[in-house]
């Protein structure tokens, strides 16, 4: 038989493991709900031919006249769209996905730090969405152009759907991820795993990690390598100077500086 005071003890820790997954079920569900509503909306207007029309902008602009991108398999024609509408859908439901894990993490913080979420949350996605803006509206246009200067008069381009796809989402991915840098920053420093000091001193080492990131996830054209390693740079300094004040005005009040943290 089994000691009592044992298994009380795999009781209490039992209950709360099933509290956190269910917590963590729910709030996968809420986010992929509101994916849900951000693709049914961008499916009624203006529709997944219309938002491929206008992801593929900036490569027709730079083909020669008449032109065109292909596919290249049966389904691309209306598999593509369709994955190009959910990649929109998930952009409009960004803020609640983001607040969904922040809101998972939160039991874990100060009560004064709770209230930091929501600037979190709207920082994180404003910067995504920033970084892919950017992406879209300049480094497109600048490397479509440059990669087109190099074509021979011999080689009419006709680019595949798909290829297109997959290049845009990693492109996407890696400027959205890079300008999140000022919120890794700060929260690097608020968990107290780096200091202010310590940022500083790795700032030359950054620059070169910079560059070697945009060198890796970026073409091999010298355009669209700058246009990610300069952002991440000034980005670095950025996060640098918010995480000072970030840590400033979230440190416990006195009288709550030795309380445990709250539930």
């Amino acid at each position: 038989m089994s000691d009592p005071e044992k298994r009380d003890e795999l009781e209490g820790s039992e209950q709360p493991f099933v509290a956190h997954l269910i917590e963590l079920r729910d709030r996968l569900i809420r986010a992929t709900l509101a994916i849900a509503v951000g693709f049914g909306i961008f499916a009624l207007w203006p529709g997944p031919s219309a938002l491929y029309d206008l992801l593929a902008a900036p490569l027709v602009a730079q083909l020669p006249a008449g032109a065109t991108l292909i596919a290249t398999n049966v389904i691309s024609p209306f598999m593509v769209p369709l994955k190009i509408t959910l990649m929109a859908g998930f952009m409009l439901a960004l803020p609640v996905v983001l607040y969904q894990v922040w809101a998972f993490v939160a039991p874990g913080l100060y009560t004064h730090e709770k209230r930091l979420v929501m600037p979190l949350v709207i920082s994180s996605t404003l910067l995504f969405l920033i970084g892919v803006a950017f992406c879209y509206f300049f480094v497109f246009g600048q490397v479509f152009k440059f990669i087109q200067s190099f074509a021979p008069k011999s080689i009419t381009a006709a680019p595949d759907i798909e290829a297109y796809l997959s290049f845009v989402l990693s492109m996407f991915i890696a400027f959205g991820a890079a300008f999140e840098v000022p919120v890794v920053v700060v929260l690097l420093v608020r968990m107290g795993m780096v200091s202010i000091e310590k940022l500083k001193a790795f700032r030359g080492y950054f620059i070169v990690i910079a560059f070697i990131i945009a060198a890796i996830v970026t073409p091999p054209d010298v355009i669209s390598q700058l246009a990610l390693a300069i952002p991440m740079v000034i980005l670095y300094e950025i996060g640098i100077h918010m995480a000072g004040l970030f840590v400033k005005h979230t440190q416990p009040p006195p009288e709550a500086a030795v309380e445990d943290r709250t539930a």
